[in-house]
This record gives structure tokens, C-alpha cells and sequence, in this order.
């Protein structure tokens, strides 16, 4: 018998190490509730990750196995459970977060194992450990082969037992997606149905993210994170709508499948650069003089900074645990460039507040904002002005999250951050004033980042 840990790959599809496990064999799963693992996590993911929990052990009821939930360090829990039922190894999938590489260690000193690739596309092993820019990993991303989703186990390798245990309930300050592998598939095949063929076009469309919220993008992020759905599955499925639509629906649906290219250069750099999360990724000759104003910074968390599209993003965050693309990349770049507050603070307020987050995504996102990271840019600043008037021009999207703007002219909350006081005063009295100049912000991060690179 085999055992099959599971940890944030909360699904019985397309799961190669719980398929590896059950071959030739049968197998017992197990969840380990690690509470010091869980705090490192925001309230509203530990939420949503605990009833991804409880729905997987449901699907395991469903074709007659079951779940074991057990709480402790997973070390000690599966040496006890491996005596107990007297199973042979451990089979676990590799997963790259430097506190998830000591745990699985840890159980590998415990107890025999066997770990597969199952969380990306290319084994990050398999590539070299450095690329300059997402186009160079992309390159050689691209040439490599992409295996197939994996078979469900089916339902008689899995052992016969019954366990009352299951994940504990929290509560949350706002609704959470449908968890578990079917309301992952489900919110999947919506994008499939409505969205993917229009994906390169709409993505950035601020009023259709308003408009048809789970059509415009696909909103997989929160069940990617958890593992409720796997990556192979999504990119097949996806790779076959590219064989069977016409050529403009064809560009759209490349663009979903580049886009997921992207995780997977999070998790490589991750992979290879342990302390991504806590260290720039780019050596700078010169310290980043970073300002880390606190008022400002709580300003910002709060969506109260005078520039609509940054406050109607942290204020989206709020609300949802989320926060579309387009936005998320102008509020990190405001925070790190126009406030001049260290990455790390807005790596950790996401990590506290999204249902998304995501240790590779949240951390390679941030410092590829933050210029610290890879780009083929050496400074790159977002004008959230020019951004709004790009993406948001209608200032729908903007409206539905601060309501203070709602009944003023669009042009004028495009263009808010360079009104007069007085104007400002006149068409929204309850809104914020700015609380950097547009221009000498801009100005400043460039000077300090310049400085920093030594080319100043």
C-alpha cells in the first residue's frame, strides 16, 4: 500500500503523484493540517483552501475511499500514518516554496518517498537556471514537450476506509469561489465556452471586466493557487480549442496559453532563486532608497491614494480577494514607484488579503514591477493616468469600485490626478486628493531607481 500526501494539489484529476501512487497498488490519501504552514497565509485563502479540503474529501467519499485529515508537522503525522497502515512509501508532489522544500524533507527523512513534477508544465530542472527576460525563458519554455493530463485513480485502488476527521470552517469578510475541483472545471469550461476565444482582445478591457467579470478573463488564478485543477488539464484543453477555431480566434487563444507561460517562469525562478520572496532578484551596484512613508502606505492599502484606477484596484482587492491583471499591475507599480515603498510590504499586504495568492506569482510579480526582478526594461514605471486612459477610458471600472466617482464626467476622473484642488473639490468633495504629485513622483523613481542601477 502507498500513501499519497496531499498539500496544495487539493484534486483527484490530473494529479500525477496520487496517480503514481495508485498504480500497481492501492493508496491511502492524506491531508496534513499544518498550522504553522497556514498562518503563513491570509485569513481568506486559509479559508478557501480548508473547504477546497473538505470538497476533496467528499470526492474521495464518492468513489468509496476516503480523506485522512490529520493536524501536526507533516513529518511526525505520516511516519505515524505509514505504521499504522503499514504502507511502503510516500508519494507526494514537488512543490517549490522554500518552507514546503524544508517539510518535504523533513518527511523524507522520516519515511521513504517518491515526489513527481505535477504543479508545472516543464520541470524547472530541465531548463538552465537564468534568463535574462521572459522571452528568452519562453524560447526554450516553449520547445520543451508537455505531458499530458494523467488518469483519475480509479476507485478500487483506493483504500477501503472510513474517517470522521475532517478540515476546519473559517470565516471570511467576503464570498468565496466555489471550492474544489468541480467548481474549478465548472468556472473553466464558462472561459472555454465564452471567453477564451476573445481572450487576447478583451483581457485588458476594463468595462468588459466589469461587464462580464468571468468571461473577459478566466479567473482560474484562486484554483491554480490551491491546486483544484491541474495544469495539464488546462493547457489541453486549451491547446485543443487553439487546433479547432478559425486564425483570429486562434491569436486570442495563444494568448491565454503565453499568458500561462508566465506562471511557469515564476515557479523556475522560484525553483532555482530560494529567496525570491525575500530578496531581489537583480543585483544593484547601489541601495534602492526606498522612502516606506506608513501613512501613505496605509493610504494605499485602503484605496484612498487620489488616483482612480490604483484606488479602485486595492478597493477591488477588498471587496474580493482578487484583483484583475491590469489594475494589480498598476497598484504595484504606484506602491514601489511613485511611494517609493519597498516591494516585500505589497508582496506581503497581497499575500494577507488575496484568495489568489500565490508564493512564485506574488514574488516574481512584484519584483518584475519593482524593477528588481527580470525584465528587458531596466526601470519600468505604469502612468496610472495614461493607464486609465488606456484601459478605462469610460472609467467603468473605476466607478464600480469607488463610488465617490460615480456621476463625475469620465475625462474628468481620468484625468483627477491633474485637476486643480478647487476642481476637485467641486466634482467629488468625498473623494481623495492626491497624495503625490503625478509628475514629480515619476520623476523621483526614476532619479532613485537610476541611482541605485549606477547610471547616475
Amino acid at each position: 500500500m502507498k500513501v499519497f500526501w496531499h498539500q496544495r494539489d487539493l484534486r483527484l484529476p490530473d494529479n500525477r503523484g496520487l496517480t503514481a501512487a495508485a498504480t500497481d497498488d492501492a493508496v491511502l490519501p492524506v491531508y496534513v493540517v499544518d498550522a504553522d504552514l497556514l498562518s503563513k497565509v491570509g485569513t481568506r485563502q486559509r479559508a478557501f483552501l480548508l473547504a477546497g479540503v473538505r470538497a476533496l474529501k467528499a470526492a474521495y467519499r464518492d468513489r468509496g475511499g476516503d480523506l485522512l485529515v490529520r493536524e501536526g508537522a507533516a513529518a511526525e503525522v505520516l511516519a505515524d500514518v505509514v505504521d499504522e497502515y503499514d504502507a511502503d512509501r510516500v508519494y507526494y508532489n514537488e512543490h517549490y516554496r522554500p518552507a514546503r522544500r524544508n517539510r518535504q524533507r523533513r518527511v523524507g527523512e522520516a519515511v521513504p518517498t517518491k515526489s513527481l513534477t505535477d504543479l508545472v508544465l516543464v520541470d524547472p530542472a530541465g531548463l538552465d537556471s537564468r534568463y535574462e527576460n521572459h522571452s528568452r525563458f519562453y524560447d526554450d519554455w516553449q520547445a520543451h514537450h508537455k505531458l499530458p493530463p494523467v488518469d483519475t485513480p480509479a476507485a478500487d485502488a483506493l483504500v477501503d476506509v472510513s474517517d470522521p476527521t475532517t478540515a476546519p470552517s473559517i470565516e471570511t469578510d467576503i464570498d468565496l469561489p466555489t471550492p474544489g475541483y468541480e467548481g474549478a472545471r465548472q468556472r473553466y469550461d464558462d472561459f472555454l465556452d465564452a471567453g477564451i476565444e476573445t481572450y487576447s482582445d478583451t483581457r485588458d478591457d476594463m468595462r468588459a471586466a466589469v461587464e462580464r467579470p468571468t468571461g473577459a478573463v478566466s479567473r482560474m488564478s484562486p484554483y491554480l493557487a490551491a491546486g483544484m485543477i491541474g495544469i495539464r488539464e488546462m493547457w489541453q484543453d486549451a491547446s485543443d480549442r487553439h487546433t479547432e477555431v478559425t486564425s483570429d480566434a486562434q491569436r486570442n487563444v495563444q494568448k491565454y496559453r503565453y499568458e500561462l507561460s508566465w506562471r511557469e517562469q515564476s515557479y523556475h525562478l522560484l525553483y532555482h532563486n530560494p529567496t525570491l520572496l525575500s530578496e531581489n532578484y537583480k543585483p544593484f551596484p547601489n541601495r534602492i532608497e526606498w522612502e516606506n512613508d506608513e501613512a501613505k502606505f496605509e493610504a494605499w492599502k485602503r484605496g484612498e491614494t487620489g488616483y482612480p484606477l490604483v484606488d479602485a484596484g486595492m478597493r477591488q482587492l477588498e471587496r474580493e480577494g482578487y484583483i484583475h491583471n491590469r489594475p494589480r499591475q498598476n497598484v504595484a507599480s504606484f506602491l514601489t514607484k511613485h511611494l517609493l515603498v519597498d516591494w516585500r510590504e505589497g508582496a506581503r499586504h497581497f499575500r494577507k488579503r488575496l484568495v489568489d495568492h500565490d508564493p512564485a506569482n506574488n514574488a516574481a510579480s512584484w519584483q518584475w514591477t519593482a524593477s528588481t526582478g527580470t525584465d528587458s526594461v531596466d526601470v519600468r514605471i505604469f502612468d496610472p493616468v495614461a493607464q486609465m486612459s488606456k484601459y478605462d477610458s469610460g472609467a467603468d471600472y473605476v466607478t464600480e469600485y469607488v463610488p465617490e466617482l460615480r456621476g463625475v464626467p469620465a475625462a474628468k476622473i481620468v484625468d483627477w490626478p491633474t485637476l486643480s484642488d478647487g476642481e476637485r473639490e467641486e466634482l467629488a468633495p468625498d473623494y481623495d486628493h492626491p497624495i503625490v504629485d503625478r509628475n514629480a513622483a515619476y520623476e523621483r523613481a526614476q532619479r532613485v531607481f537610476e541611482t541605485a542601477l549606477g547610471k547616475r
